[in-house]
């Protein structure tokens, strides 16, 4: 057997999947269309961001340094005051109808004790239902309380020639590449690997066994094609409708939701290209797995969507999982790619910073076509 044999007959049969692609036109819309619906509402629904918290006041104080305060709060991005009240009662009853998150409670002598240089205290009630969102929110407001009580006083104390007051720690924060904390930032390359990880799992976790299913698959053993030039065959047809997919989330997600782009692009595309090679063939080989489409179909949704969601990083920080989930994680090509796309995307890295997640992607790409070949090669016997 020669190699250009062997070659005419790969082409072969990337030409009959394409043919098949191409004529299902209702499955090639819903293919084409998908990764840009999903990037769309998973870029728009989807955010971490923790900003115009709805919030209540409650002033005791009815003074001038609680007006200042109230307008600090009034004025911050990361509060929305929805109102004032008289009494603990209302506050109850709004958090109670989801109304609003934070209550802001100034006692009746918190200007006098500011302007003495006592301690003034500020409580804040937040409700705890969404333990992340209120961690996130008491934080922004004791920071903004604090920032407020320091100034008040500085200043109390300047007018009385007491000398300068200097805060205990002066903090001076630098965000490197994500300068505006923009959660989107981070979410939509993710979004990305996860796209093009369900995407391609679906559309090839069903050629297999769908030759089963409608008898073509006795047609095709009957040919010299090998077990290896199917895998190679289908996995070039589909590469082709993969790539368009991943150009496509890739220019929406920079231009749509103006993700910055600061590495370089064809290292961008030559990582997809790894990774969609990658999931193809393990679609292929939960194909040569199984008999049926739909038990096909969920196996690769189950396999393909999940950990790429639950287990890559993409919304939850691995290091906070336990240590066997963990472990768990270094399972999954996703995990990869998605570093890649925060390295490439966010910070510029290159390959002298990427090589060993590049290298694990195409290992994985290499054993997933040995051992979707070797199934279906024990399916053919």
């Amino acid at each position: 057997m020669s190699l250009r044999q062997s070659l005419a007959r790969t082409l072969a049969m990337a030409r009959k999947e394409g043919l098949h692609i191409v004529r299902d036109r209702r499955s090639l819309l819903m293919a084409l269309a998908m990764p840009v619906l999903m990037l769309l509402l998973f870029g728009y629904a989807l955010t971490l961001d923790v900003d115009r918290v709805p919030t209540l006041i409650l002033d005791n104080d009815k003074s001038p340094q609680s007006r200042q305060l109230i307008e600090r709060f009034s004025g911050s991005r990361y509060f929305r005051v929805v109102g004032s009240v008289a009494d603990y009662g209302p506050i109850v009853r709004m958090i109670n109808r989801n109304e609003c998150v934070l209550a802001v409670v100034i006692p009746r002598d918190y200007s006098r004790n500011l302007l003495a240089s006592k301690e003034a205290n500020v409580q804040v009630i937040v409700d705890g239902s969404d333990s992340n969102t209120a961690s996130i929110a008491l934080n922004y407001a004791e920071a903004l309380v604090r920032a407020y009580s320091f100034e008040v006083q500085a200043q109390a104390l300047n007018r009385k020639g007491g000398g300068r007051l200097d805060p205990p720690i002066d903090a001076q924060l630098r965000v490197w590449y994500n300068s505006q904390l923009q959660s989107r930032n981070y979410i939509v390359p993710g979004l990305i690997a996860v796209i093009i990880m369900i995407i391609a799992a679906m559309l090839t976790s069903l050629t297999v066994a769908r030759e089963w299913e409608n008898g073509t698959m006795e047609q095709l053993l009957s040919t010299p094609v090998r077990a290896h030039e199917i895998v190679l065959g289908k996995m070039a047809a589909y590469f082709a409708l993969g790539l368009t997919n991943t150009i496509v989330a890739i220019g929406v997600g920079v231009f749509l939701f103006g993700v910055p782009l600061h590495g370089n692009p064809l290292l961008l595309l030559l990582s997809s290209c790894i990774f969609l090679v990658g999931a193809l063939f393990w679609g292929i080989f939960l194909s040569a797995a199984t008999r049926t489409q739909s038990q096909a179909y969920q196996l690769g949704m189950v396999t393909s969507f999940l950990p790429a969601f639950l287990l890559s990083g993409f919304v939850f920080a691995i290091e906070n999982m336990p240590v066997v989930i963990q472990a768990v994680t270094y399972v999954f090509p996703s995990r990869y790619f998605i570093t890649i796309l925060k390295g490439i995307f966010l910070k510029g890295v290159g390959v002298g910073v990427l090589w060993m997640e590049l290298g694990l992607l195409v290992l994985y790409a290499l054993v997933l076509f040995w051992a979707a070949t070797r199934k279906l090669k024990q399916k053919i016997a």
